[in-house]
């Protein structure tokens, strides 16, 4: 899939999630939907395959249904039918997604110099999790040692910089506007 990058944001098309919603909705199970994004993965083809507009959505059922696992290929088959292929990717994104928010599970990014002990990173997880009513946090680490020290903390929408680099840049604020 794509690498993640600490200062990019990316828009998900609101039909990508919905075909997010619909597929947690079927009850697929999860391992199914992994061994989905595994073939994809190792057969790069097969998703330029079911992409093509030459190819027939015969030839594409077809292929749909001697690789995939059984419970997801009538799903796959309505995304090729309504030319919603591009976006599969968006699609499993938002899956995850909707999925931890059912389950009252955040996921919130760590962008530090050093990792956090196990004990500042249970702070970080309790004050999210009392912050934003969840009862899991999934906390991902991400090192940049631009920071310089401290570190910033990202969830939901909001952002708490409290590294040394972004102290300097609030600091030369204050000055330069005087």
């Amino acid at each position: 899939m794509m690498a993640k990058t600490s200062n990019t944001v990316k828009f998900v098309q609101p039909a990508a999630k919905r075909y997010a919603r619909v597929l947690y909705e079927l009850g697929i199970p999860k391992a199914d939907i992994e061994k989905t994004k595994e073939i994809f993965c190792q057969v790069p083809e097969v998703y330029e395959v079911l992409l093509n507009p030459v190819i027939t959505a015969k030839n594409k059922y077809s292929v749909i249904e001697q690789i995939f696992p059984k419970s997801i290929c009538n799903f796959l088959k309505v995304t090729c039918e309504n030319q919603r292929m591009g976006m599969l990717w968006d699609i499993f994104e938002s899956y995850d997604k909707y999925c931890e928010e059912q389950q009252q599970v955040m996921t919130a990014t760590l962008i530090c110099v050093d990792e956090p002990d196990e004990e500042q990173a249970e702070k970080m997880k309790t004050f999210i999790m009392d912050k934003y009513h969840k009862s899991k946090v999934n906390l991902e680490v991400e090192k940049d040692p631009s920071l310089l020290g401290g570190f910033i903390l990202r969830a939901g929408s909001d952002e708490y910089d409290w590294s040394i680099r972004g102290r300097m840049n609030r600091l030369e604020q204050k000055l330069t506007w005087r």
